[in-house]
């Protein structure tokens, strides 16, 4: 794909996200990816369908994001290494016009680490005025959840014990099982402010 066609893509991609609605099968993800439609229900029916999430996956497990929480996805690139800070945080990088962390969220969660891939992604998050890129194994489509599916009752039998510090309940999609994160909970937790505080200068 061209460069050009790929960021006007990109700029569909996080418009929609930002308008929370619903891309059509064509739609373009940010990154280059191709955006499934969403299962169930019609398209543009999104009061009843519930908010929007984006879909990601690590280590195998489907999570999901508030669409209202992603500033955008984009293919991994050559990362600026900061010195004197947490072996997670692999660099930074110029996010239009801004700098911003990247955290590999991996690392963070003390998981094993595997080789970066091609469905690498870094997956961008913004909350209030805290802006972090997590790279995650990859990003696959935005989907309507609404709150009554999410199940907030005996996380743990759902949740994996290494993200359940971070997670707002569960919810099925279909045959699958994908953990809600909570946005807030992993930006402002004490383990990311503690490197917040080390990559100061």
């Amino acid at each position: 794909m061209a460069g050009e066609d790929l960021r006007k893509l990109q700029r569909e991609a996080i418009a929609a996200i930002s308008q929370q609605r619903t891309l059509s099968p064509s739609g373009a993800l940010p990154g280059g990816g191709v955006l499934p439609s969403p299962t169930g229900g019609s398209r543009g029916s999104t009061a009843n369908s519930g908010e929007h999430y984006l879909v990601f996956s690590l280590r195998e497990r489907e999570f999901a994001v508030k669409a209202e929480f992603v500033q955008g996805v984009e293919r991994l690139v050559d990362l600026t290494p900061v010195p004197n800070v947490v072996p997670w945080v692999k660099g930074v990088i110029n996010l239009r016009g801004s700098i911003t962390s990247v955290v590999d969220l991996r690392m963070f969660l003390d998981l094993e680490q595997l080789p970066y891939s091609p469905r690498t992604r870094l997956l961008t998050l913004q909350y209030n005025e805290m802006v972090i890129c997590l790279v995650v194994d990859s990003v696959s489509e935005m989907h309507p959840i609404p709150a009554s599916t999410i199940n907030n009752a005996g996380r743990q039998a759902a949740i994996p014990s290494w993200i359940l510090s971070y997670a707002a309940g569960s919810t099925s999609l279909g045959n699958r099982v994908v953990v809600i994160l909570d946005v807030s909970s992993l930006l402002f937790s004490e383990k990311m402010q503690h490197y917040q505080m080390q990559s100061v200068p």
